[in-house]
């Protein structure tokens, strides 16, 4: 949460500024702070985002109260409608949006289309809320009482979201909260806030009323003025495990619902039968796809001797094919989000040889299809990583796939039920039973079998286990149509004059 600040507004006028959107409208805010958001393959700031002051989170959420109780009689099937046409409008135009990520993020833009059809699954999902908002009817419990629920909005709702997918992560969260008749206040990363307002332009063309979607830019001012907020109900969060828990510690104290995603560490169990082809060519893709700067990211390979050596071949084969470059470019990987955080991860390059382990592939040492001044680090391979070494212990974010020599499953499954992480995790094997065992045994929130990125489809809910999820609730799927309503029981009688028996002051009796 974290960013170097500049205080002239005479800067920010360079290079233009991205305001905040509050109430249907561009909204400068009443602060001068501002931060850069990089193009990180040209390593230049291409434009400043204002940092909302706490009057200005007051403002959106005042705009959120304002819209809520309309928002919140508004029929199911035209809130439905609405989310239809966003849905279309979104998948007419999710080309400009990649383009949009790509520049501030650095993704290549099929990795970037590949985040926005991950979150066009979850609006599809909140256009089918009328099933998923049915209650349940219980007729003549007791004499003539009936007893039914129903599910209602909780109200004005916060999220706050990551750099690392500044379109997918927010439409994990806020699709399904208006479904669900609630308004939402927006804090994306300041790193890379564009995409939040263009969905934000987008969703009023769709015919969203104004006030129900306000976005707020900043840092950490800007999120402790949405954690301590009155009038914000719920708190969706998405980053690193030490945010995560300050997030659900701070929120929950000030009497909000939280879901707070944290980090993670996640393992790739492979075992001697295995497809050694497949196995590789998944460590490839679960590695260093999206620079690995994702939470399901695979960053750990544990494999036996016995295979070890041929499977290290393999993946430094496929790492040779690899291209890493300016993701308009035609890349296979661009760089990191930041040079701050390029150089962080290459830290740990050095760190790995010290504490004994083998770097088989120096990401710092290939050749960039880009300018000199991007964030540029390319996919790296170490072996023999040590589990006491800050590179296998820490989340590093970044494409390092580090190798861990086991001794077998029995192994292997301890080590990865000994981490505090619990995310995401995949077993490789042709044996059922195997796979059956370890789905079982293991204690992490998302499994894969021969999968390497569990991520779960739409109509499931995603979120780890331990340190990498605080709350109780899910994101999107099933689960969030509970975090986002509140259920409510009625029992209701209604009078018959023929059969009314008068005064009784005892409980209800089932004659």
């Amino acid at each position: 949460m974290s960013q170097t600040l500049v205080d002239t507004p005479a800067q920010a006028e360079e290079v233009g500024t991205i305001d905040h959107w509050i109430d249907g409208a561009s909204a400068p805010g009443t602060g001068d702070r501002t931060g850069p958001v990089y193009d990180p393959a040209l390593g230049i700031v291409q434009k400043r985002v204002r940092f909302a002051t706490a009057a200005d989170v007051g403002e959106a959420v005042a705009a959120a109260s304002r819209a809520l109780p309309g928002w919140r009689e508004t029929s199911i099937s035209k809130r439905q409608q609405v989310l239809f046409a966003f849905r279309e409008l979104l998948n007419s135009r999710k080309g400009e949006l990649a383009e949009i990520l790509t520049s501030e993020h650095g993704k290549v833009l099929s990795d970037a289309a590949g985040e926005i059809a991950r979150g066009l699954e979850v609006v599809e999902y909140a256009c089918g809320i009328a099933q998923l908002m049915k209650g349940e009817y219980s007729e003549q419990v007791s004499g003539g009482i009936d007893v039914y629920t129903v599910r209602q909005p909780i109200g004005v709702v916060g999220i706050i979201s990551p750099f690392n997918f500044p379109a997918m992560v927010p439409l994990w969260f806020f699709p399904m909260a208006i479904a669900t008749g609630n308004t939402v206040v927006l804090k994306p990363s300041e790193k890379d806030p564009s995409a939040a307002i263009w969905l934000a332009r987008l969703l009023q063309e769709a015919g969203l009323p104004d006030g129900v979607f306000n976005v707020v830019h900043g840092d950490k001012e800007a999120v402790d003025a949405v954690l301590s907020h009155p009038d914000i109900a719920s708190i969706s969060f998405v980053g690193s495990t030490p945010i995560a828990q300050y997030i659900y510690e701070t929120a929950a104290r000030n009497g909000k619902r939280v879901q707070a995603l944290g980090g993670a560490k996640n393992h790739m169990l492979v075992l001697p039968d295995a497809d050694l082809d497949l196995v590789a060519d998944s460590a490839v893709n679960a590695g260093f796809g999206s620079a690995g700067e994702r939470c399901m990211a695979i960053s750990v390979v544990l494999a036996t001797d016995s295979i070890a050596d041929d499977l290290v071949a393999k993946v430094k084969q496929r790492m040779a094919g690899l291209k890493t470059g300016d993701g308009r470019r035609s890349c296979d990987m661009g760089p990191l989000i930041t040079e701050q955080h390029r150089d962080k991860v290459a830290t740990y390059i050095d760190r790995a040889a010290g504490d004994g382990a083998t770097v088989v592939v120096d990401g710092r040492d290939g050749e960039f299809d880009g300018e000199a001044s991007g964030f540029w680090l390319g996919p790296t391979l170490i072996d023999k990583v040590p589990l006491d070494s800050p590179v296998y212990t820490d989340e590093i974010f970044g494409p390092v796939l580090s190798i861990v020599r086991v001794e077998g499953y029995e192994d292997g499954l301890d080590i990865i039920n000994r981490g505090k992480y619990g995310n995401g995790t995949a077993i490789f094997t042709n044996d059922g039973g195997a796979a059956r065992r370890f789905q079982r045994e293991v204690q992490v929130g998302m499994v894969g079998v021969n999968v390497p990125i569990p991520v779960p489809v739409a109509y499931h809910s995603f979120g780890g286990w331990k340190a990498s999820m605080f709350g109780d609730a899910k994101a999107y799927g099933p689960a969030a149509v509970q975090f986002f309503t509140r259920e409510k029981a009625i029992t209701s009688r209604w009078l018959d004059p023929a059969t009314h028996g008068g005064i009784n002051l005892g409980f209800p009796q089932h004659d």
